[in-house]
């Protein structure tokens, strides 16, 4: 394993510098494979416009897709760390929102949220 290449990817992917964490669950048994991609580049793409994803601030997001979260209904499901936010739902469309509200002005969508699960931040 080559350390070194690994810290070199992740300084240049700005690790260590993000304030949030964002989990897309697309799989196919919690929304459909098209549902689940739209909402993912919608994601992606609002991260990007806004230079909240690879950058660092108050606002700074990391984004990962993955395929299940065990919830397997209501999706595209998302997860948001360290607030532990579970929320239901997520299609394109909500993606918006989303960042404007519980990214930005860090005011959680309570109607949209169906369980959570904060994580303490560690200094």
């Amino acid at each position: 394993m080559d350390l070194e290449k690994l810290r070199e990817i992740a300084s240049q992917l700005k690790i260590g510098n993000f304030s949030r964490h964002i989990f897309l669950c697309i799989g196919e048994s919690c929304c459909s494979k098209e549902q689940g991609e739209l909402a993912w580049r919608a994601l992606k793409d609002q991260l990007k416009e806004r230079n909240l994803s690879i950058s660092t601030g108050p606002s700074a997001c990391y984004r990962t897709k993955v395929g299940c979260l065990r919830i397997c209904m209501g999706g595209p499901i998302l997860l948001v760390y360290p607030e532990g936010n579970w929320y239901g739902g997520m299609t394109a469309d909500r993606i918006p929102e989303f960042i404007d509200r519980q990214i930005v002005q860090g005011e959680p969508i309570e109607e949209w949220i169906f369980a959570k699960n904060p994580v303490e931040r560690v200094p």
